[in-house]
Formats: C-alpha cells, structure tokens, sequence
C-alpha cells in the first residue's frame, strides 16, 4: 500500500541538490586517497540507515550488496555511483511504500533520493574536484 505524502515543492526539490553541491565541496577539500576511503565507507554506511524502517528482513539483505559495492568502491569510484543509485531506488521504495528515513520529516526519503542523485553523478564522473575548491587547495593564502 502507498503512504500517503504531502504535495512535493520546489524547496523539498531544490534543498536536497543544495546539500549534495554541498556535500562534494566538503569532501573535494580533502586529498584523492583520503575522499575515495571515505567516499567508501559512506556507502557501506547508506546501506544500513533504514535498519528498521518497515521493510523487516529485506532491510538487512539490502546492506549485503551495499557492503560488496564500498569495498569495490575502494578501487573505482563508480561502484560508490552504482551504490548511490542502489540507495535512490531504496530511499524511492521507502517514500512510498516504507517508513521515511526521518520519521519525524514525512517527505525525508524524496529528498534523500534527489540528494543521492546528484552524488551518484559526481561518482560516475569519478568524483572530479570543481575548479574553485581545486584552486582553493593549491593556493590557499589567496582566498585567506
């Protein structure tokens, strides 16, 4: 059965892709080596925050491909894209079948899945470093 939802806007569209613009500045300041581990072990993370959000057992067995694809990540950045992608589809079941991954924000999985979307993106690109925050690390006392 389909839960209901309140009527989507254009702020619960466009929040979500402020976060991940956000989310690839922050992770873009840190060395190659140290956002590719990390950008692994967030993966792995996303595969467990629905832990219990209403799907019962599928829940724990959607963490098992969720785990093999971070630590593939470890040595190509699309298998964290493919993992962002495996997220969108289960923020999207979620949404509208499950439990929100905040129970107290009814329309947090919508936004989790337009946030995940901008981050698989910027993984399959392998994780470029935009411009600004690539001229922001070479020459640091310029933006001091």
């Amino acid at each position: 059965m389909i839960v209901p939802r309140p009527p989507i806007d254009i702020l619960q569209i466009v929040s979500p892709l402020v976060v991940s613009v956000i989310y690839v500045g922050v992770m873009s300041l840190l060395t190659e080596r140290a956002r590719h581990r990390l950008s692994a072990l967030i993966i792995a993370g996303a595969g467990g925050v629905y832990f219990g959000a209403g799907f019962g057992l599928w829940e724990p067995f959607f963490a098992i491909p969720m785990f093999w694809l971070a630590y593939r990540g470890l040595d190509n950045y699309r298998y964290i894209g493919v993992g962002w992608i495996f997220h969108i589809i289960w923020d999207i079941l979620h949404h509208l079948y499950g439990n929100p991954i905040l129970p107290f924000i009814p329309m947090s999985s919508f936004g989790c899945a337009i946030c995940d979307s901008g981050l698989a993106l910027w993984y399959f690109m392998n994780a470029p470093v935009p411009s600004f925050f690539l001229q922001m690390r070479t020459s640091p006392k310029q933006f001091r």
